[in-house]
């Protein structure tokens, strides 16, 4: 038995099928949600959401937000989401180097400015390790499918 897993961010969803485990960055920890959970609402922090069905394995790069936890379905509303197969490494790369500049400046006059270029730092920082992280790992899971087939 499967349970439905939404993932949407402000400007589009991302991601919506029937899995059979979610993992979720919970402001208290990393959470396993498998279907029949107890009902659930809790913010999340900076980091990767896994989704699995079978052998497959989907990440996506969240930049907090909020998951809701039913017996059924698992709603996760993201600040700010992106599937890590599809981050573009060179844009990200790129991100983090403008804000670290900035950030280098120290504290302007600004502060709202400020604060919106360490949140860009956070996410750029996120992004590039998420791809390390998990783009590097299916490279190794297919050398070593590769090999076996051997």
């Amino acid at each position: 038995m499967p349970i439905r897993c939404e993932i949407v961010s402000q400007d589009k969803t991302l991601y919506e099928d029937d899995v059979d485990i979610v993992l979720l960055p919970g402001t208290d920890g990393m959470m396993g949600i498998l279907p029949e959970h107890a009902p659930l609402l809790t913010t999340l922090k900076y980091g990767v959401v896994q989704v699995r069905k079978g052998n497959q394995e989907e990440n996506f790069a969240v930049a907090g937000g909020v998951a809701e936890v039913q017996p059924d379905l698992v709603t996760i509303l993201a600040d700010r989401a992106e599937n890590v197969a599809e981050i573009d490494i060179a844009r990200a790369e790129a991100a983090q180097e403008r804000a670290k500049e900035y950030m280098e400046q120290g504290p302007p006059l600004d502060s709202d400015r400020y604060l919106a270029m360490a949140a860009a730092l956070s996410r750029s920082n996120l992004r590039l390790d998420a791809v390390h992280r998990y783009r590097q790992s299916k490279k190794r899971i297919s050398k070593s499918s590769q090999i076996a087939e051997e």
